[in-house]
């Protein structure tokens, strides 16, 4: 399923892989011509903080199954190892669901399934000869709300691969991160296949549902550890779940697992040397969470007695996280009881604050900017972690940091950008700086969980109550302001990702703790507003991310909430200072609604890898604001042409007018290099210098 434009090069089967996910361009040598092809779209999987790449649908698309299947190779691998595993393998009504039609192609995925199953018949044959006695299919889009050709794929799609009998293990059906009774009907369907398997974490209320529809020889495997976070599982909570299944099914058909996949949480505990005890004790990693399972099981199977210890262990445990001090903050509370509703809304109307907003910041048509970060050289990060080990001085890294501001500033000024960041030179990740500077939050050292592709993030925990003791930005972004000659803007993340991309509290509703987390923005805000900073970006790449994967109640609920921390965040400054926010990886036209809701006076989205037909929604919406859709991929090497980027800047136009539109790249530069960048702002920034002279002569 490799789209023809990378297979056409002849590349190297590696190169070609990266290629997709990463972007490929080099020159025309003695041994062949030029190489050019942008990556591929990435996405965020379901309503999580990992991501993939979409498949790339062609019109008369075909598939062919590698000659060394990845999953057939990688079972054997640990069966030689002296570990029988069950293989793992998205379905193939998933795959198609979440793919798209190629640009400038018609294809409706789903239709190639017929041309898609012999595929996964030829797989599963594989994994059958290899040894294996179950495979796992995931199809994690039965929770959500899908057409009804979609629907009535998993019928015959099961019916086939079910009929491959001996000839295949036995299949286990996935799905997580919600519920599917709404999608009851196609369960009712597949009650050919071996086992079915639910998340009760996220709904636990589906289970009979789902019994009620199982085969009479169907096994249930119930998830009751959870998948997605870092907390200790309450065992009396999990094992009555699990014996609601065993009492309607019997302990023979009866399957204990944890929710969804361990990749969304830390490898183990064991690692973490420096936690606090106290704290420690309330956390359950991937290897504990495994060593969960086999205590439910064996409570289940053989009875609570014959794991006593483990259970009163564990009660204690969860009371001790209950009542604990570093939880509850009495003070905090009692600011969010004064919350009034006055303090959700900007002074005046946009069309009010963005005249004096021109009239202070004095803007060119077609503004630039950055989204952020600068790269985070090898430089930066010894010097941050010879300061983290104590063997420099605050002092000596003080200096450093704002000599990294100056050559950032320096730079801006070369490349001749309008509105100037700082460059976030002293800033570890966009959660954990700030996570660093609040109460509430709890933060370990070996904690990593992949993101994308070779890139892993270590999200901080929310364990209490949060507030901000002193100022967290306010310094740097002074200093820099103080040096540049344009306007400088502050850099914040926002509250609805602080909590997205940290391990959240499960024992108080996400709301409040988003709350908390934005009277803290607030007076940050404030803060960087007194200090001369008069653009302030508050990023909410997230806030697409925890929308619930159903419409409905719920997600009119989450999305009330979001909006409301963002505007409790931004609201308290003067209409002179103008609001940023920026999204990535969003599919915005699902929570447009939401988007425009939020009163950001400047809008930037990740857009380089979408087609620019999306931004027909805020056309279709008249989205009064100023918008800035990225015009180059900044998770790829590869440099945009001049020409590119006016090519982006004039599809834009088809949608937007030039009077809102501001040209930035699709997100910050922290993991690119700093010749690559140079090079790549500069066609950008000439770019918009060419359109505002075309505007200007038509003017």
């Amino acid at each position: 399923a490799t789209p023809p434009r990378y297979t056409q090069h002849n590349l190297d089967p590696i190169d070609e892989f990266f290629a997709m996910g990463r972007g490929h361009q080099k020159p025309q040598t003695d041994k062949g011509p030029a190489v050019d092809v942008p990556s591929l779209e990435m996405v965020k999987w379901f309503d999580s903080n990992y991501h993939y790449v979409k498949p790339t649908l062609q019109d008369g698309q075909k598939f062919k199954l590698n000659a060394n299947p990845k999953p057939v190779a990688e079972f054997l691998e640990a069966k030689e190892a002296g570990v029988v595993t069950r293989p793992v393998l998205l379905g193939p009504v998933s795959f198609l669901t979440l793919g798209k039609a190629d640009r400038g192609q018609k294809v409706d995925p789903i239709d190639l399934l017929q041309d898609l199953l012999p595929v996964y018949e030829e797989l599963l044959t594989k994994l059958k000869e290899a040894g294996a006695e179950t495979v796992q299919i995931d199809e994690p889009v039965l929770v959500f709300d899908l057409p009804p050709r979609v629907k009535n794929a998993f019928k015959p799609a099961y019916e086939k691969l079910g009929s491959l009998g001996d000839k295949a293990p036995r299949l286990v059906f996935a799905t997580y991160f919600g519920d599917i009774v709404h999608n009851i009907d196609v369960l009712r369907s597949l009650q050919n296949l071996y086992a079915i398997h639910i998340d009760v974490v996220r709904n636990p209320e589906q289970l009979e549902t789902v019994i009620g529809a199982l085969g009479p020889k169907q096994t249930l495997s119930v998830g009751v550890v959870d998948g997605r976070n870092i907390w200790k599982t309450n065992f009396k909570k999990a094992i009555e779940k699990v014996e609601v299944a065993t009492q309607k099914l019997g302990k023979d058909r009866v399957l204990v697992a944890s929710s969804s996949s361990l990749l969304h949480t830390p490898h183990t505990l064991a690692s973490e040397k420096k936690l606090d005890e106290e704290v420690k004790d309330w956390f359950s990693f991937a290897c504990e969470k495994a060593k969960e399972l086999t205590i439910i099981a064996k409570a289940v199977t053989d009875g609570p007695a014959s794991v006593r210890d483990e259970m009163e262990a564990n009660a204690k445990s969860i009371e001790a996280r209950a009542t604990s001090k570093l939880t509850n903050d009495p003070k905090v509370k009692e600011r969010q009881a004064k919350i009034t509703d006055e303090m959700f809304e900007r002074k005046s109307p946009f069309p009010t604050r963005i005249a004096q907003q021109q009239s202070n910041l004095n803007l060119p048509m077609f503004p630039t900017t950055t989204i952020g970060s600068f790269p985070q050289t090898k430089d930066i990060r010894i010097q941050r972690n010879k300061f983290t080990k104590g063997e420099i001085t605050a002092e000596e890294y003080e200096k450093f940091i704002e000599k990294e501001i100056q050559d950032v500033v320096k730079i801006q000024d070369e490349l001749g950008l309008d509105v100037y960041v700082h460059g976030e030179p002293e800033r570890n990740d966009m959660v954990q700086y700030f996570g660093e500077r609040l109460t509430g939050y709890v933060f370990t050292t070996h904690a990593w969980v992949q993101s994308y592709g070779s890139r892993c993030v270590r999200p901080p925990i929310i364990v209490g109550d949060i507030s901000r003791p002193k100022a967290m930005t306010v310094k740097e972004s002074k200093y820099a302001a103080s040096i540049s000659k344009k306007p400088m803007k502050g850099m914040l993340t926002g509250p609805i990702t602080c909590l997205r991309w940290s391990f959240p509290r499960d024992d108080i509703h996400q709301s409040q703790q988003a709350q908390q987390l934005a009277l803290a923005l607030r007076d940050e805000v404030v803060d960087l507003e007194s200090a001369g900073i008069f653009v302030i970006q508050v990023d909410e790449p997230a806030l697409r991310e925890g929308l619930p994967l159903r419409s409905g109640l719920a997600r009119e609920d989450y999305l009330s909430w979001a909006v409301k921390s963002f505007r409790l965040s931004v609201a308290g400054v003067k209409d002179s200072t103008q609001i940023h926010s920026h999204f990535c990886y969003s599919e915005f036209q699902d929570f447009f609604s939401a988007i425009a809701a939020l009163d950001a006076d400047v809008l930037s989205i990740e857009n380089s890898k979408s087609d620019a037909k999306l931004l027909k929604v805020f056309v279709d919406e008249a989205y009064p604001r100023h918008i800035g859709p990225g015009v180059y991929d900044i998770h790829s090497p590869r440099i945009p042409s001049e020409q590119e980027v006016k090519d982006r800047v004039q599809e834009m136009l088809e949608y937007l007018s030039p009077e809102q539109l501001w040209i930035d790249p699709d997100c910050g530069l922290k993991t690119r290099q700093w010749p690559e960048t140079k090079a790549a702002l500069t066609n950008m920034v000439n770019a918009a210098k060419s359109f505002r002279a075309q505007y200007a002569k038509a003017s």
